[in-house]
């Protein structure tokens, strides 16, 4: 299934999707899809400080929907097991299952299969080089989309570090790609200024501590993102 927010035909300029992940509360999740955000991200592997247990997720989907329709809902696993794939499918809340391991295209080939068409898949690359980039080649013909985040030993995301962003010049897969890793108010505007992400990913950049957003700060990358996407978009007489 092509990801709902993708199409090839997008007209220039385009908008650069914004997803908040991390959420754990109904209400934030609520009010943060009605800011405007296209969607939010919920974490379901234990042992994350931002994990949400399996009986709490679809209540926190179901408030940002009702505020925003639009807005997708973002499972994000890692490694999941067969026996645990009941939680994975269509109905839970979520449209897109985010692999945030290590999984193989082999293996995002077989959780295409057991989870049907109607569930979108990204796939994240957490990179430790700038060759490592080429690893989204083997994933092309068998995810929706990507999404890169930076390594870190031991921890597979809400670091807050981030991917060199000379690394990434030049990067031009075929499918959509959302950026991670220290998106924040204050560093959409340098991101944006170089590259063109068909996304951001923000988590820690917008936080009070994990799992609880500060709505302001939510805002503030809203409007930040705004302003770097017309200065990215502004012609010479108009800049």
């Amino acid at each position: 299934m092509p990801d709902p927010l993708f199409t090839q035909e997008r007209e220039v300029p385009r908008e650069t999707h914004l997803k908040i992940c991390g959420l754990r509360d109904p209400e934030q999740a609520g009010a943060i899809a009605a800011a405007g955000v296209d969607a939010i991200g919920v974490v379901a592997v234990p042992g994350s400080p931002r994990f949400l247990p399996v009986d709490q997720r679809p209540a926190l989907f179901a408030a940002a929907q009702r505020s925003q329709p639009a807005c997708l809902g973002v499972l994000v696993v890692a490694d999941p097991a067969d026996l645990d794939l009941s939680d994975l499918h269509a109905g839970k809340g979520h449209q897109v299952v985010q692999l945030h391991g290590e999984e193989s295209p082999h293996r995002c080939r077989e959780l295409r299969r057991n989870l049907g068409p109607e569930m979108v898949l990204w796939k994240a690359l957490r990179v430790r080089s700038r060759e490592e980039l080429q690893l989204w080649e083997a994933y092309a013909d068998v995810v929706d989309a990507l999404l890169l985040d930076a390594w870190v030993p031991n921890q597979l995301g809400g670091t807050g570090r981030s991917i060199p962003l000379d690394w990434l010049e030049g990067f031009a897969p075929t499918l959509p790609w959302w950026l991670a890793g220290g998106i924040s108010p204050e560093t959409v505007g340098p991101v944006l200024e170089g590259l063109e992400p068909f996304g951001l990913d923000a988590s820690s950049g917008v936080e009070d501590r994990p799992g609880v957003k500060n709505l302001e700060r939510v805002n503030d990358l809203i409007h930040a993102l705004k302003v770097a996407e017309r200065t990215r978009y502004a012609s010479p007489a108009e800049g």
